[in-house]
């Protein structure tokens, strides 16, 4: 099995902060697209985001996204510990501070990478 290289490691990452920045009204359209939770979400940034050390490394990101990276990294933790309030909801998609939060960083991820407006990335779902 070969490894991936920086080109297509770089492109999974964008892809998961695409969807983790993109207004909550697309992401429940993607959500629905692919019949997943919006758990996936976040569990998809938490499977990229270990990807980012290497890539600045390499030099294919930028050193000052990791800080707001880990921010999302944590904001996501953060709302996977909240018991008792139901962040994973389509619904708090639209009105929960953490979501807003992340939505935020990811945007700034993704104008310092200079990624624009790009489309919520296709996925395979399998089950």
């Amino acid at each position: 099995m070969s490894i991936p290289g920086p080109s297509a490691r770089r492109r999974l990452l964008i892809e998961a902060v695409v969807v983790v920045a993109a207004e909550p009204s697309a992401q429940v359209a993607w959500l629905e697209k692919y019949k997943v939770a919006p758990d996936e979400i976040a569990l998809g940034f938490d499977d990229a985001f270990p990807l980012a050390g290497r890539l600045v490394e390499e030099g294919h990101l930028d050193r000052s996204a990791l800080p707001c990276l880990q921010s999302i990294d944590e904001v996501f933790v953060e709302m996977a510990q909240d018991v008792g309030v139901d962040r994973w909801t389509r619904a708090a998609l639209f009105t929960d501070m953490g979501w807003a939060r992340a939505r935020r960083l990811a945007r700034d991820v993704l104008a310092s990478e200079g990624e624009g407006d790009a489309p919520l990335p296709d996925i395979c779902v399998i089950r």
